[in-house]
């Protein structure tokens, strides 16, 4: 990792997982700071709003600044303004603050990981504006990721089934879309063949990093099952324990220390 100049660090399982910090992720976001190693924190989580994300982070023990997350909600709304979009809005309520205004009469739909809002009437009602032309704009297509008592569905099922119900083709705002890393990086100064990207999903986080120009790196923890590791080196990706090891071999390597 002797060129690499910056990181991309995902949250959610890479960071903390439920309610708690992972073991070495506050003291290698200190390690990083304290190096002036530039970094940002990418997240597709859409259960939370930005400033309820920074909360729980602080409560957890991991510093953050808001301009060092970026997060899908807010790429949401820059996205969907530039487009005139009129949306309805088929995401978790925690999200709302951060999205769009939801228009009374809709020409698009948004989706995150509505969770309990994902209801029969939401979802069929998303269904109707897209079958009648509507687009389509989906916050993640993740497919699973793990919570307090297990995995859980995220919202790439659902991205699919009104995908497929209506003919419609989602546009991806966050992770995998490249130009989602690519504004990241570009928020940090950082060239994205010098940045690693960190995370704990195979294809948002580590291939989809590569193909937009990054290098990447799977650790072994949130969403990780046995397996993951042959894909993501098959990839051209490293694997490593956690994000304490990554912080180790990048500050113990990079021109930066």
């Amino acid at each position: 990792m002797g060129a690499i100049k910056g990181l991309l660090l995902d949250v959610d399982g890479v960071l903390y997982q439920a309610e708690s910090a992972l073991p070495g992720a506050a003291s290698a976001l200190a390690r990083l700071r304290e190096a002036g190693f530039p970094s940002r924190l990418v997240t597709n989580t859409t259960r939370n709003s930005k400033a309820g994300l920074l909360a729980r982070l602080a409560r957890m023990g991991l510093d953050v600044a808001p301009s060092d997350l970026v997060t899908t909600g807010e790429v949401a709304r820059a996205a969907l303004a530039r487009d005139g979009a009129r949306p309805f809005l088929l995401v978790h309520e925690n999200l709302r603050v951060d999205c769009p205004p939801e228009a009374d009469e809709p020409d698009s739909v948004l989706i995150g990981d509505a969770g309990p809002g994902f209801t029969y009437e939401r979802l069929n009602r998303a269904f109707r504006i897209l079958i009648e032309g509507g687009r389509l704009y989906a916050l993640a297509r993740n497919r699973y990721f793990r919570g307090a008592d297990g995995l859980d569905l995220d919202a790439g099922p659902f991205v699919a089934a009104l995908e497929y119900a209506s003919g419609a083709k989602a546009r991806l705002l966050g992770k995998p879309d490249p130009a989602f890393f690519l504004a990241a990086a570009a928020s940090a100064g950082l060239d994205p063949a010098e940045t690693l990207m960190v995370g704990d999903d195979v294809d948002a986080d580590v291939l989809g990093a590569i193909a937009a120009g990054f290098e990447a790196a799977l650790v072994r923890t949130g969403k990780f099952r046995e397996g993951d590791e042959t894909r993501a080196m098959k990839g051209g990706g490293r694997v490593l324990p956690s994000i304490a090891e990554v912080v180790d071999e990048v500050l113990g390597r990079s021109p930066v220390r």
